[in-house]
């Protein structure tokens, strides 16, 4: 039987939809509401033009002139807090020869010297852009290569993008420079370069060198980094322990700088899968480190079990995710994110953060129950973003959601949801995704 016709959604006008399924830690402002047995609250919402008017648990059939969602869910839009837009669809002229992290670091190295100038990254930009807007995302936060001389290409890409897309989708940008960068002078106008484009300072915590030279230089750049940041006041995104190797430890090290230093910003760290294979007595002295610090943790699932422990002819052997359970236990926010998207570290992916929530699911058992999990998806990221208005439904909001047919996270979690209405400012809008296609000038031909 087919679904029954919706009322169209009209902007300007106040619209009810009514008997909708909302995860319960995305909801507030509703009192004590019953939930199902996988934590859905049974509401009421009511659209006043671009924001959310009302929001009322339900009671009985949908009253007269609004839409009867017949128990469908309702989520906020998605928040996705680590991209890397400026290196997504490179894919086929850049291709990882073993599907190792070392193997996408050369060949982007390569794609990026070669290729990457202001037209070939605006087009591949704007291309994620368009898929996740069309997937129901409303704000993300996207790293930037920045080794000289891409962040002169770059950052002007950036700014005239999130310009142009202000009304759509709220974007933010990280600049991730070499760490040991930071403690010389091109570290400092770096930071006030990053700062005149309102962006967040970033990095990856691993240096090459001797072993026993590694930590005290990482320390020295940390410190460097985290006073330049509390200069210009941004707030920093770092990528922490992207590895297997249980010698791999630089989240400790992150989480004492701040202690150390005593910055005040937030302090976001992407990956730290290598808390997972670490001794257990050496994780829980990390963990007590990471809640202390204040920091915020990003998961992102897809990308490295793609990655990790991965060996030509062998079956991986575990899944590279760090100790989400044990960090959000510890009051550590987790969020998970769709990471890369069609390059060399990642070659698949479609700037969907539904897709990447259900992953997560299925990778670190983000269930039974599935208490606040859809948070991480939503409410959390936007909070590590500075955007409290974001990843709830609660009145005053942004009339920004995603309609779905599933009435519970099992049938919303079994199927693509190729069928999801996506509503912004209270109007569906066309959610046709970009073509491949469009992408074809920038591979000199159709794609192979």
């Amino acid at each position: 039987m087919s679904a029954p016709a919706p009322l169209p959604l009209r902007g300007g006008a106040r619209r009810r939809l009514a008997r909708a399924r909302v995860p319960a830690g995305l909801l507030e402002g509703v009192p004590s509401p019953r939930l199902t047995a996988d934590g859905l609250a049974t509401v009421d919402i009511e659209l006043d033009g671009p924001t959310i008017a009302l929001v009322a648990e339900s009671v009985g059939a949908a009253p007269p002139g609004a839409e009867d969602l017949d128990l469908g869910q309702v989520w906020p839009a998605f928040v996705d807090v680590h991209t890397h837009l400026d290196k997504g669809h490179i894919l086929p002229r850049a291709v990882n020869p073993d599907g190792t992290v070392l193997g996408a670091v050369r060949s982007v190295e390569a794609d990026r010297t070669r290729n990457w100038s202001a037209e070939d990254v605006a087009r591949r930009f704007e291309f994620g852009l368009q898929c996740a807007y069309a997937h129901g995302t409303a704000a993300i936060r996207t790293h930037l290569d920045c080794e000289p001389p891409q962040a002169a290409i770059t950052w002007p890409v950036f700014a005239s993008l999130r310009d142009r897309w202000r009304d759509r989708i709220e974007l933010q940008g990280v600049g991730k420079l070499p760490m040991q960068l930071y403690s010389l002078a091109a570290g400092a106008s770096f930071a006030a370069m990053v700062a005149e484009h309102g962006g967040v300072l970033g990095g990856v915590t691993r240096l090459p060198g001797n072993p026993a030279e590694v930590a005290p230089a990482l320390d020295a750049a940390l410190d460097a980094l985290f006073r330049l940041a509390a200069q210009h006041r941004l707030d920093v995104d770092l990528h922490v322990d992207e590895s297997g190797d249980p010698a791999a430890s630089s989240l400790g090290q992150v989480a004492q700088a701040v202690r150390r230093s005593g910055f005040a910003g937030r302090v976001t760290c992407g990956h730290c899968c290598s808390l997972a294979v670490q001794p257990a007595a050496q994780a829980e002295a990390v963990l007590a480190l990471c809640a202390e610090a204040r920091l915020q943790v990003v998961t992102l699932p897809m990308i490295n079990q793609y990655l990790q422990d991965r060996a030509a002819g062998a079956t991986p052997r575990w899944r590279g995710i760090t100790l989400v359970h044990e960090l959000a236990r510890r009051g550590v926010p987790v969020a998970v994110a769709s990471d890369n998207c069609r390059d060399p570290f990642f070659a698949y992916g479609d700037h969907d953060m539904l897709e990447v929530f259900t992953q997560s699911v299925r990778i670190a058992h983000l269930d039974l129950p599935f208490g606040p999990w859809p948070a991480a998806a939503t409410a959390v990221p936007a909070r590590m973003m500075g955007l409290g208005h974001r990843g709830v439904i609660r009145a005053g909001a942004p009339a920004d959601l995603v309609l779905f047919r599933a009435r519970t996270l099992s049938e919303l979690l079994a199927r693509p949801q190729s069928d999801r209405r996506v509503v912004r400012a209270g109007e569906p809008i066309d959610a046709t995704l970009p073509d491949h296609r469009v992408l074809d000038p920038i591979f000199s031909g159709p794609a192979t």
